[in-house]
């Protein structure tokens, strides 16, 4: 079984940093992928930042210029730097990874996710 664990969300004043960590545990083959979602109160789930193998990462407009998605591939883990934090950046945010398992098969995984409010 694979597993997400997130961490590094709280409570940030406008302006201000937080960084996000994912650490992906079990039985499997690789990660293709690792990405961030996050959702508001009332909203739709949307993508933040993707990294995947061998790709440059890709950000959703809102957030470009200010975070920053990166993986540690030894460590089987991804981070999101959030710098410049707007109060719309509130949210429960949500790692998510593609992964290959030992029997070939390809399936999603997510994490539990973890709050970040940003007050004004």
């Amino acid at each position: 079984q694979v597993q997400l664990v997130e961490s590094g969300g709280g409570l940030v004043q406008a302006g201000g940093s937080l960084r996000l960590s994912c650490a992906a545990s079990g039985s499997f083959f690789r990660i293709n992928s690792m990405a961030w979602y996050r959702q508001a109160p009332g909203k739709e789930r949307e993508l933040v930042a993707r990294k995947s193998s061998g790709f440059t990462p890709n950000y959703a407009d809102s957030v470009k210029g200010r975070f920053t998605i990166s993986r540690d591939y030894a460590k089987n883990t991804v981070y999101l730097q959030m710098n410049s934090l707007k109060p719309e950046d509130t949210g429960v945010y949500y790692c998510r990874a593609v992964v290959d398992l030992i029997t070939g098969t390809a399936t999603e995984i997510w994490g539990q996710g973890t709050q970040v409010t940003v007050s004004s």
